[in-house]
Parts: structure tokens; sequence; C-alpha cells
């Protein structure tokens, strides 16, 4: 059964915070949110999903949990009559670890919300500081432990490359996803926005945004501890359609329009690389390298980026797939020997 979103974006509606990185109203597309549009745009998309659909209401763009509590309420009673007419199954919101408490979560669960989105960014209280978010690591930590209590499923959303972050912070926000429980999670590097204060820290040569390949390598090592623990990934960079081909829009940052791609790819040169590297190799071996039936793309990376890195180490090596591996699996194949499973 195929899932499908349908989104509605309702952009720093109940965020009086401004984080250094944020610009929703840029970000989504969205300049003005006008709450008489719900039930079109629901409806306007429901015309275009199958019958068979597993279909959900997402709200997402501002913190939703945070805006009018009549508002809040009108549109979960919009979202909530199209599961009683079974037209839609769940209901999904994005907010803030600090606008979440017993009541909120009450209104929210009475409604069928089922999925609470969590824009965590960073564990660290250090990169918190300087992005200005608003609040410490003691609230991401409640509100994740009330979110999961209360039987709501949790995705945590993270970013990579903020000012004042590292590898190491990144992969310690990604293993607290993971220990809280989380169901899922989005990855997100760092682009900067017109009109945001980032983007005038990037002016004055305060912050420099992350190149496209340290980008890409920090997001796969967050990647894989998500991967390890077997926590799904949704996203990972903003769409294409989030402002990022608009120069009066998108300043700087790691823009590609495959960088989940390019992300994937990396990890499994990683993993390639790390397995190879227990054996004792001259580099003039003949090795096969199988992963499971449809991940050959991503081995062999975009534009042969992974392999064509792999035969500057290994002369003869070669890329292939077969069935009943695991995806992420490796089957080594060294001289014509056993093969290996790492």
């Amino acid at each position: 059964m195929r899932h499908v979103n349908i989104p509605v974006f309702i952009p720093h509606l109940g965020c009086p915070n401004q984080c250094v990185f944020c610009n929703q109203r840029t970000i989504s597309g969205v300049d003005d949110f006008v709450a008489d549009d719900v039930r079109r745009i629901i409806d306007d998309a429901l015309e275009t999903v199958e019958n068979d659909a597993e279909v959900e209401i997402a709200f997402f763009g501002g913190s939703f949990t945070g805006i009018d509590r009549t508002l809040m309420i009108s549109l979960l009673e919009i979202a909530h009559s199209y599961i009683a007419s079974g037209r839609v199954s769940s209901i999904r919101c994005s907010t803030r670890p600090d606008y979440i408490d017993a009541e909120i979560l009450d209104i929210l669960k009475k409604y069928g919300v089922k999925t609470v989105e969590l824009g965590l960014q960073s564990t660290s209280d250090k990169v918190l500081e300087i992005t200005k978010r608003g609040h410490n690591f003691e609230a991401e930590l409640k509100s994740c432990q009330m979110i999961v209590d209360y039987g709501f499923d949790l995705v945590g959303q993270m970013m990579i490359g903020l000012p004042g972050s590292d590898i190491d912070s990144e992969i310690e926000t990604a293993r607290f996803i993971v220990s809280m429980g989380a169901v899922g999670a989005r990855i997100y590097p760092t682009v900067v926005f017109r009109d945001t204060e980032l983007c005038f820290m990037t002016e004055a040569g305060e912050y420099t945004s992350l190149s496209l390949d340290d980008a890409v390598r920090r997001s796969a090592a967050v990647l894989e501890v998500f991967i390890e623990a077997g926590v799904e990934v949704i996203r990972i960079g903003l769409q294409s359609s989030e402002n990022l081909s608009d120069p009066e829009s998108y300043v700087a940052g790691p823009n590609h329009s495959a960088l989940g791609e390019l992300v994937i790819g990396e990890v499994y040169y990683n993993k390639i690389c790390k397995s190879l590297s227990h054996h004792n190799l001259s580099g003039n071996e003949n090795i096969t390298v199988l992963v499971s039936r449809g991940s050959l793309s991503k081995a062999v990376g975009q534009n042969k980026r992974n392999k064509l890195r792999l035969v500057e180490k290994y002369k003869n090596i070669r890329l292939g797939e077969a069935d009943n591996i695991p995806e992420y699996g490796i089957l080594l194949d060294i001289n014509n020997g056993e093969i290996k499973c790492i």
C-alpha cells in the first residue's frame, strides 16, 4: 500500500522565535496562511490519490502546537473529519520541543494525530544557543519522552553543519534520536537563505557553509547511525521545490538535486572500503562486491562516483547485485575465493 502525505504548510504561525537559519516563508514558498483554504488543499490532493493508498494529512512548516489554540483545534477538526469519512488514515504534525506538554498531547490524541515530528536540530546546548533555538537539550529530552509515553510515533528532525556543530555533535544528535525510540528521522544539511540571521553571519564572515563533499560525508555518518538502529530516514536535504533554485532566496550551502542519493552512495562507499580494509590487499586482486538486488546504482554512486574512487584503490574491482543480501549488506569475493558477507 502506497503512503501519501498531504502537506498543509503553516509558515511561522505560533513561532515567536527566529532561529538564525530559519525563514519558513522562503522554504515553504507560502507567504500567508488562509485557514479556509485547508479543505480545498486536502480535497485537491485526494483527487490525485488512488483509492487504496494510505493517506495522511501533515501539518508542516511551522510550530503547529504553538499556534493559537482555537485555530489549532479548528485545523485538527477539519483533518479528523477526513479520518471519520474514511478518506484519510491519520494526521501528523511538526513542532518544537518547547511546545509540547500534557494538554497539547491530549488534544493531539483526541483528534487522531499519529505522528509528531520534532525539530531537534542538535542536542548540543552550545549549538542551540548559537542558533537561537530558544530552548536547551533538557527541553528536547522531556518532550521526546512525553511524545513516546503518550503513544505517538516520534520522528526526529536534525540538521548538519549548523554554526558551532561538528561531525561528533551531529552523530550524538542522531544517537539521541535513536535512543528516544524514534520511528523515523529527517536529515537536513544547513542551507543559507536570504533574510535570515545566518545570511548576515555568512556575509560578515562569521559562518561558512559546508561544501557539498563535507555535507555528504557528515550526513552519511549520521545516516549510518540510523541504518544500524533500523530507524527509517524519511528525507535527506530540502526538496528542490523549496526555493533552492531561486537566486532571490538561496544564498549558500550544500545544494544538489540528488543530495540524498549522494549521501546513500557515500554510505555504500564507506561500507565497501571498511569491508575491504579487513583484508591484506595489494590492490591487484580480482574483487567482486555484491549488494542487494536493486541497490547497484546506489553502490556505484551517482555518475559512477563510488566506482571511480574504488578503481583508484583496487584496479580489478567489479560491483554487482544478487538475491538474499539485506539492504546495505555486502558480499565480497576476492580472487574467486569464498564469498564473505559483511
